[in-house]
């Protein structure tokens, strides 16, 4: 039996039914994880199955886009491309963060190219109809005729711009653009729920984005779902981070499953505090105190993996680019504007970015070599180790379970 979408070839221009996947596979990782396998091989590599994972994942859940912090101000536009989707991130006049499909109503004009910062529109550079920052059409300039600006027979109201379900978390941007996922609050309540030992809603208020060592990014030659599967587990720490294994190793981590299905990683019991000379961040105020040494990775599904700590978090966002080309973005957070951006503070940030850009790099062989290995036609998806593979296995049964849904 097999899954099939319909996909316009490029070449013919005309609709094709091709075969994508065999649904048995997917049936297969659904299995006891002591017999299941992982995701075929065409989960990444078939460039026609990404045109169906982008509908069914990241149109149809919340999807991270970016973080508040990089359009800080009234005004400021992001563009942002979601595999060929044209997108708009905006800073609102109520210092809302909003989302709309980058696209003009009038003649199909993709209105923003670059980050910016506008004054008071959003304006086509085509024939300058413009919208303002809550995507209403407010202007359509000689609509009818030469310095005649309105038209009675035109209804401005039914060609704003298409707004995008949007929600910022944790200074971090999700959004469903297919508007099919259950409310935010609803989906974000099982993480804020285990969390609350550590940090609460007041607490979450302290977090301060760093300006100077608070961002990186790495390109790296592989499927995005290779980062979410080597982010979950800690089985790869001896062979892969031999330097962090000497501080944290195998039998200082424990499994994370979050339950509803959303969410899944690692944590650790050995957590020390980046020290320089005697200099410590500020830390968590709620934080309990008997797990101060505890730290904990979460991939909260599909694309954002979260590291919190009791002086600091980070943000590491996926942004898929093609089957096998991904875009990771790093964001370090700190506790109060001092540990994030004050001056006696700097050295120990510069430590700390470097630290966790090392641990990052050290992935990518990993990563790239999995992407690899799967344009071998023998390979079944693999096995799990019912001990080490929880995490990883519960988000290929994610996957899967969104594929056929």
């Amino acid at each position: 039996m097999l899954m099939v979408i319909f996909f316009m070839d490029q070449n013919l221009k005309n609709l094709s039914l091709l075969e994508i996947l065999d649904i048995e596979k997917l049936h297969n990782v659904d299995k006891p994880i002591e017999i299941a396998n992982g995701l075929p091989n065409e989960c990444y590599t078939n460039t026609n199955y990404l045109a169906y994972e982008r509908e069914k994942i990241f149109c149809g859940k919340w999807t991270v886009v970016g973080v508040g912090s990089s359009i800080p101000n009234i005004g400021d536009v992001k563009p942002y491309n979601l595999l060929g989707i044209p997108l708009i991130l905006i800073r609102d006049k109520n210092m809302s963060i909003r989302a709309f499909h980058n696209v003009c109503s009038h003649r199909g004009f993709k209105l923003i190219d670059e980050p910016c910062n506008l004054k008071n529109v959003i304006r086509c550079p085509y024939h300058s109809w413009s919208y303002d920052f809550e995507g209403n059409l407010v202007a359509t300039p000689h609509i009818g005729g030469l310095n005649n600006h309105k038209s009675e027979k035109f209804d401005k109201t039914r060609s704003n711009l298409k707004e995008i379900k949007t929600k910022t978390w944790m200074d971090i941007i999700f959004i469903n653009i297919n508007s099919n996922e259950i409310d935010f609050d609803e989906y974000i309540k099982p993480l804020e729920q285990r969390w609350s030992k550590f940090i609460n809603k007041d607490d979450q208020k302290l977090i301060v984005y760093s300006n100077d060592y608070g961002y990186f990014n790495l390109e790296v030659k592989c499927n995005w779902k290779f980062a979410i599967e080597n982010y979950c587990e800690s089985y790869h720490l001896p062979t892969i981070h031999h330097e962090l294994n000497k501080v944290s190793n195998i039998n200082n981590h424990y499994h994370i499953q979050g339950l509803p299905n959303r969410f899944a990683g690692q944590g650790s019991n050995k957590y020390e505090q980046p020290v320089k000379g005697n200099k410590k961040f500020n830390t968590f105020p709620n934080w309990e105190k008997t797990m101060l040494k505890n730290s904990e990775y979460i991939a909260l599904f599909p694309n954002v993996m979260i590291g919190l700590h009791v002086d600091h978090f980070y943000v590491f966002w996926l942004e898929p680019l093609t089957m096998n080309k991904t875009k990771e973005h790093m964001q370090m957070y700190y506790v109060g504007n001092e540990s994030a951006n004050g001056e006696e503070f700097k050295e120990l940030r510069k430590e700390n970015s470097r630290f966790w850009k090392e641990v990052m790099l050290e992935d990518v062989s990993a990563i790239e070599g999995m992407q690899e290995g799967r344009n071998s036609p023998v390979y079944n998806g693999g096995n799990f180790s019912a001990v080490m593979d929880l995490p990883t296995h519960q988000f290929h049964k994610w996957v899967a379970a969104n594929l056929v849904n």
